[in-house]
């Protein structure tokens, strides 16, 4: 199989990260500038805008095709969008409904999340929604078998770096070479955001904050090792983070807006060099990986 880049998009916006849920409450969100749309097209078009080579291409289209984990809140208020991910050749996933950490619901409230978001996805669309990605990658082996029970496909909420305490961790059996797919069971998958080894420590080469924080050259190297050692590579981030006009949220602590704001200015002419850089490279949708595989 070619090596596949998987670029996921988690769609919410800048007033929804966890890094601010103490200075903007859940019900202040009505409130907030909505200006995720505009950075979602930007990203429709940045995508649009790379060629990839015939050989590469799953579809004629010859662009890159990602995967859109949309929030509820979000696909509620803007079903045009959602729809126009949709018609630019992008699979529209889901990423819940109101951004709350999953360890922080009751059991009832995670199954009532996952098939409130799914049936607000489908509806919008017309299609079915296979996967999930749990906000703040709080999963565990328990909420897995609860997405699976709400009918998705597959999960893409383990992230392997065990140092973000919000993180879930789980076990993953091996996978008999399969790319980073992992089976949970006969109809339920995992496809985990992608981290490099260094000195036998797990260390974060997903996207998000990671890429804005990593020179571009260091973190081309980290992927082509992980696409030669696995064959695919899971890429993430937030269209929040080629917003460097966004508004400041002065009254969050110093480290989380740090970790919020870091080089955001030069995030999107660094995401099109990497997409360039790698314009050679298959690239799919996370449904598309986990059927081709």
């Amino acid at each position: 199989m070619s090596q596949t880049i998987l670029i996921t998009i988690d769609v919410e916006d800048w007033f929804q990260v966890e890094n601010f849920k103490k200075c903007i409450p859940f019900s202040s969100w009505p409130d907030c500038e909505l200006r995720v749309e505009k950075n979602v097209h930007k990203l429709l078009d940045l995508f649009d805008s790379i060629n990839t080579p015939p050989a590469s291409r799953l579809t004629p289209n010859g662009s890159i095709e990602a995967t859109f984990f949309v929030l509820g809140w979000i696909a509620q208020r803007l079903p045009h969008l959602v729809r126009e991910i949709q018609a630019r050749g992008h699979e529209v996933a889901s990423h819940g409904y109101d951004h709350v950490l999953c360890r922080e619901q009751s059991a009832e409230d995670i199954k009532n999340d996952l098939s409130k978001s799914k049936k607000l996805l489908e509806d919008i669309t017309g299609r079915p929604v296979y996967g999930y990605r749990a906000p703040g990658f709080s999963i565990s082996r328990d909420i897995l078998s609860l997405v699976e029970e709400a009918g998705y496909l597959y999960d893409s909420s383990f992230n392997s770096f065990k140092l973000n305490k919000r993180y879930g961790q789980i076990e993953l059996k091996p996978n008999h070479g399969n790319g980073i797919l992992h089976k949970i069971s006969e109809s339920f998958y995992e496809i985990p955001v992608s981290n490099v080894r260094i000195g036998g420590k797990v260390v974060p080469w997903g996207g998000g904050g990671y890429f804005r924080l990593f020179p571009l050259k260091l973190f081309k190297q980290g992927v082509q090792s992980i696409l030669k050692k696995q064959g695919a590579y899971l890429f993430y981030m937030h269209p929040w983070e080629i917003d460097p006009d966004q508004p400041h949220v002065k009254a969050a602590p110093f480290f989380y807006r740090l970790r919020h704001y870091t080089n955001m200015g030069s995030t999107f002419s660094k995401l099109s060099a990497f997409l360039e850089g790698f314009k050679n490279y298959q690239y799919q949708t996370c449904h598309q990986y986990l059927i081709n595989s």
